[in-house]
């Protein structure tokens, strides 16, 4: 008898899975965050505002340093019997300071901390500050104004520090705000010194602008180390810290999950990946191997490397800080040079229309503006000397017009606010700094004293402008390893323009104002072409963290 085919049967056999014995790949990767991420999910609050008002204070102790300089100009003038070119000197000097401790300041900045550096700065700035109202003879009084600029060049810490705590979207319109501070600083010392000077002399107003100063360092204790320095350096739980208290202000939260360091992807071909690795584009990612960035066992060298599989290799880490090379990298070089020439040319223009004001004013060179306080002092270096040295003070109207003028940086406050939002950081910068190079032009024009004063209040607008732009744009187109110095050696190279313009507004002008006004004109136009030709637009763009 046939026997009954059978169908095939399949058995099931279940068993309970641990989690330990799950493979890799299907292992749930724990939630980590970056401090950009932490940063935009804060968000604006308590905070942001005590870091705008103390960190933006630092441009009001700048502003009273460097404009002291041009309202003290003819009562040194007067008293030590000055000719042109040693009044000019005095400012180059200063500047001077600044170009050389700038680059020195960026990089310490980079290596040992922001908040540090910015201490030291102030330390430095207020003590010779206090010492230059001392000053027996010319010869001393330049070598502690220089040595004051040293100091003042370590304030623009304060501006990274915003920077890199502030959330993208209000960078944009918090940073042109500090304007306001540097404003203040101007009108301060201007008003000071119409009080100050005719009574009680030069020396009392410097004591009294090193004030501020002093108050200031008490104030910095509120304000706490860069929590993206912190990271870049493998100090995470400092940063942690850090984060948390920003929360705290803020009634916030932070991110879900650990705080970990950026990551870099990197492709197959990178000698920082190893032969089975992977790489990239330079693209800041939360890391994937979140477990082996945070694994003390790591080896904490230049980089350390990720788990790398088929397509891309994982590298993050502590990358080498504050290095000059990085500067002149193939990613970055273009970018460099032509920040560099943008800010020697709105360092150029800006101090130019300062000292220019004010030389307009004092020896009344151009038509229309008569100065009050016109009196020829004889030199009396000898009996014979028949070189009289014109020692011309500044009358209540002359210090009127500088105010008027200064006011003038904050007129287009709003206006460059929109046009960096909306235009973008480039286009918002070559647009003003072309309409910088033709009101210099204007200035030739022979007005009334009014139309002087509304050719000064428009070009103290547009100069303002130029700087608040540079200044964000400077502060976003570099990583954090790096912003520090970048923003240090722009500076530095911007004070040659500032060394350059006082022979130019105080000497050259003398001579032929419209040789000097076309000059500055010139330099505005080749800093507008550079600007518009940038390489990299920063609006919208989140803070780099690693080359």
């Amino acid at each position: 008898m046939a026997s009954k085919p059978t169908e095939p049967v399949t058995v099931l056999s279940l068993r309970r899975l641990s989690p330990a014995g799950l493979e890799p790949q299907q292992q749930k990767e724990p939630k980590t965050f970056t401090v950009e991420d932490a940063v935009e999910t804060i968000g604006f609050g308590r905070f942001h505002i005590a870091l705008f008002l103390i960190m933006g204070s630092t441009g009001v102790v700048e502003a009273m340093e460097i404009m002291l300089i041009a309202v003290v100009s003819p009562a040194i003038r007067c008293e030590w019997h000055l000719e042109n070119w040693q009044v000019a000197l005095v400012t180059t000097m200063v500047f001077f300071g600044y170009m050389v401790s700038s680059v020195l300041f960026g990089l310490l900045a980079d290596r040992y901390g922001r908040w540090k550096i910015l201490l030291l700065s102030f330390l430095w700035g207020a003590y010779f500050s206090l010492l230059t109202s001392f000053s027996p003879t010319y010869i001393w009084f330049v070598f502690l104004r220089t040595m004051v600029g040293c100091g003042v060049s370590g304030h623009a810490q304060g501006l990274i520090i915003k920077t890199e705590f502030l959330p993208t979207k209000y960078r944009g319109y918090m940073l042109p705000l500090s304007q306001v501070f540097w404003l203040s600083g101007s009108l301060l010392i201007i008003g000071l010194a119409s009080v100050v000077i005719p009574t009680i002399g030069w020396r009392w107003l410097i004591r009294i602008a090193s004030i501020p100063g002093i108050v200031l360092i008490l104030a910095f204790k509120f304000i706490p180390e860069s929590a993206r320095f912190n990271v870049s350096t493998g100090n995470t739980q400092a940063a942690l810290t850090t984060l948390q208290h920003i929360a705290k202000m803020n009634r916030s939260a932070l991110p879900e999950g650990q705080l970990v360091e950026p990551m870099l992807l990197l492709s197959p071909a990178s000698p920082l990946c190893s032969n089975s690795g992977r790489s990239g584009n330079g693209q800041i990612l939360s890391p994937v191997s979140s477990a082996l960035a945070n694994d003390p066992k790591t080896p904490k060298t230049k980089w350390r490397r990720g788990m790398c599989g088929a397509k891309l290799c994982a590298v993050f880490g502590q990358e080498k800080r504050g290095r000059f090379a990085d500067l002149l990298d193939a990613k970055y070089l273009r970018t460099t040079l032509q920040i560099w020439v943008i800010w020697l040319g709105i360092s150029f223009a800006y101090y130019g229309v300062i000292l220019a004001s004010a030389e307009l004013l004092e020896r009344d060179l151009v038509c229309g503006a008569k100065s009050e306080s016109q009196a020829a002092v004889p030199s009396e270096d000898s009996e014979g000397s028949q070189s009289p040295c014109y020692c011309h003070l500044f009358a209540p109207s002359d210090y009127r017009t500088m105010i008027i003028s200064t006011i003038g940086e904050i007129a287009l406050n709003p206006l460059n606010i929109l046009g960096i939002n909306f235009l973008g950081r480039r286009l918002s910068l070559s647009v003003t700094m072309g309409c910088t190079a033709l009101f210099f032009l204007l200035l030739n024009i022979c007005t009334s004293s009014a139309g002087l004063i509304g050719f000064l209040f428009t070009l103290r607008a547009l100069v303002a402008a130029n700087f608040n732009t540079i200044y964000i744009y400077t502060a976003e187109v570099y990583p954090t390893t790096m912003r520090a110095l970048g923003m240090g050696t722009s500076g530095s190279l911007c004070r040659i323009g500032a060394m350059v313009a006082p022979f130019i507004s105080q000497v050259l002008m003398s001579a032929s104002i419209l040789g000097a006004l076309c000059l500055f004109s010139s330099v505005c136009v080749v800093g507008a072409i550079s600007a518009f030709t940038l390489p990299i637009e920063t609006k919208g763009r989140a803070l780099q963290q690693i080359k």
